[in-house]
This record gives structure tokens, sequence and C-alpha cells, in this order.
């Protein structure tokens, strides 16, 4: 179906006539035609270009693993600055926002709590609000659809640079509702304004819309990347291979001390609604078990609709870890500028999974324990969707 982008929208209607734009965005900030959003700001007479921001892996997603900053430089091409939001500050600062009118964010969201570029976004509503600048958000397709909230609800005081703010982990909204939810119902009090998509339904996934899927950041190479993505990015927090080192991240999950088929089977006879875990073993690259066979499941969700991302990523960590306990391990810190929280913890959103998994709780009981949370931020969230 034809989907109508808030940028496309933003160019068409004469709104940055005569102002000095900011454009936050990366190589999957592109319209219909492939046309990418700094240079059709760029083009436009009445406007200027005044500066590019890049949220993490950078404006031009160089940067390949996660938790490396990069560095500011400045676009030959463009002949304007290119500032990091992921390097010695994650706010934009007075110096980089001098002379600018209006910050444009167009930003490929994933639907998911711990994607760090809604709080790249509010980080940017934070300085505006400082600073006295409008701010404009172009809304872009939620990959994952807008009806199916899921997971853990952040809990207060495990707030962190992948979760700012109490909302579960597969939240449901676009990246515009999203700004509105932490512009108003969170009290950042931005000028706000947010430009929507049209033609775009609540029930839609990234391929029913005509819109090419462009990688969103380095780790997310495909449309199928994001559908897995709510639940096994919790990996990353755990000594098990989220895929990163091969050519399908976050889809192949696997450990050198597994043996692929029986845990397949395993897996299998669990009966999880819309998934099938096919057995594989497979080498990353890099990252975690660089160069090291690792044999696991590749994900493979045949009903997209009843599939639970994460109820099976959780249900496949409690897998994990009855299959070798002696040699699964929680993550150490480090991990997203926490130098002491437990990485689980930070990106599960509090110690509470952790402690369910530890306990023996079974993945059906744990997801059921999300439910009265989930609930509760549903009411919040209606007041601020789009569609």
């Amino acid at each position: 179906m034809r989907v109508r982008l808030g940028s496309e929208a933003l160019l068409a209607s004469g709104r940055l006539d005569g102002a000095r734009v900011g454009i936050v965005s990366n190589p999957a900030s592109v319209d219909h035609d492939f046309g990418h959003v700094v240079d059709r700001i760029a083009a436009v007479p009445t406007s200027t270009l005044a500066a590019i921001f890049g949220p993490q892996h950078g404006f031009r997603s160089d940067v390949q693993d996660n938790m490396i900053e990069t560095a500011h430089g400045h676009d030959e091409v463009r002949r304007v600055p290119i500032y990091s939001l992921y390097s010695e500050t994650r706010e934009p600062t007075p110096s980089m926002l001098k002379g600018i009118d209006v910050l444009v964010i167009d930003l490929q969201d994933v639907g998911v709590r711990i994607y760090t570029y809604i709080y790249t976004m509010a980080n940017c509503l934070k300085a505006a609000r400082k600073h006295g600048l409008k701010v404009i958000v172009c809304d872009r397709p939620n990959p994952i659809g807008g009806t199916e909230v899921e997971g853990p609800v952040l809990v207060e005081g495990w707030e962190s640079f992948v979760g700012m703010y109490p909302i579960p982990m597969r939240h449901g909204m676009t990246i515009a509702e999203i700004a509105r939810l932490f512009n108003e119902h969170f009290g950042i009090g931005a000028d706000l304004e947010i430009v929507p998509m049209q033609g775009w339904r609540r029930d839609m996934y990234y391929d029913d819309t005509d819109l090419t899927w462009i990688m969103s950041s380095p780790n997310i190479p495909t449309f199928d990347t994001t559908v897995v993505y709510p639940g096994t990015v919790l990996f990353e927090g755990t000594n098990v291979s989220e895929g990163r080192g091969t050519t399908r991240p976050f889809e192949l999950i696997g450990a050198p001390w597994m043996v692929a088929e029986r845990f397949a089977e395993a897996m299998n006879r669990r009966g999880l609604p819309g998934v099938y875990f096919r057995p594989v073993v497979f080498e990353p690259t890099f990252q975690k078990h660089a160069a090291m066979a690792c044999a696991g499941v590749q994900i493979h969700p045949i009903d997209r609709r009843t599939f639970r991302p994460v109820e099976s990523a959780v249900a496949l960590i409690e897998a994990f870890r009855n299959a070798g306990p002696e040699l699964f391990k929680w993550k150490d810190p480090p991990y997203e500028y926490e130098l002491e929280k437990n990485p689980f913890d930070v990106l599960s959103g509090s110690s509470g999974l952790r402690e369910q998994l530890e306990s023996g709780a079974p993945a059906h009981d744990i997801a059921r324990s999300w439910e009265g949370p989930v609930d509760a931020f549903m009411k919040v969230r209606d007041k601020f969707l789009l569609y």
C-alpha cells in the first residue's frame, strides 16, 4: 500500500521556507525514490541546510558495533558540519545548535524500547526546549506494526540510554507517536511539530507498504530482523551469541556448548505460537565466540500475527540456561554507558526478568506477569496515537 512519509509531506508543505535547518538522520532516511532527506532539504531554494546530526552508529551507519562512539566530521558534498550524538555528548550542545532555526528528525525506528534512536530524539527535544528551538519529527512506519505491545515495562530507577522512560519492550508506536508521548506525558515540553504519514494503518508491517527497507543500523539488515529483534536483543546481556558477526544477526542464536538438533526439537515441542526453530550451526566473524562454531537455532516467524518475540526469547534464554547451567553467563558491565548495572537488567528494564529466570519461573508465567504493567501503559499510549 502507498504510504506517504512524513518527510515527503514536510518537503511538499513549504514549512521550511526561510529556515536554517538542522537534520537528524542516517542512511535509512530516504523517500520512495531513494532520495535522502539531507539532499532533499539542501535542494530547497528557500531554506538552508545548516548542520547534520547522526545517532548511534553515525550519520553514515559506518560504525558496525554497538557501544562504539562516532566522531564529529564535515560533509564535503553538502559543506556542512556533521555532529555525532553518540560521542562525548548524546544531547546537542549550544554550539551545535547555534544558527539553527528548526531541528528536523527523520529516523527509522524499529518499535523496540532499547533502540537508541528514540532517546537521541528525546535528547534533541530536551536541548531544543532549553534553547527555544522548534523540532519537527517526520513520521515513519513502525516496521512491526502498531497493534501488538509486549514485554516487561521499564521500572523506575533503571533508566539508561537504552531505556529512558517506563514503556514496554515492544511498544507498538511510531517514532512521532513516541515523540508526543515523551514530550507531553513525560514532560519534556519542547516546541514540537509532528508531520504524520498518510496511508499507514496500525495493522501494517513494513512489507505491507510500498517502501523499500533500508538498513536502519548495521545489525538490522533486513525487515525480517525487526520481527524477532524485540526479544532476541535480550541476548546482548548474555554470553550466548545473538548472531552478530553473521549475515542474520538476531535471527541466529547459539552457543558453543549446544547441540543444534536436540535444542531445536526441544524448543519446537514447547508449541510457542507463530514460530518455528530450525537447527543451525554458525561461526561469528566478530564479537561473541568469534571464529567458533555456535550451535542453536534460526528463528522463523511463520505467523507474525500470533508470534510473541519477547516471550519466545525468554523461553530461549530459559532453555540455554537449562542446557548449560555451568556455562551460561549473564554479561558483565559495562553496557551502553552503564558501568555497574547488570547489562541484562539494563536491557530488560529492571532486575525482575533475570530474577524470574534464575528462580526457575517458566517463560509462560513470566510473560503473564507483564500483563498488568502493559495494560496500564496502553491506557496512556492511547492518548498519543495518530492512526
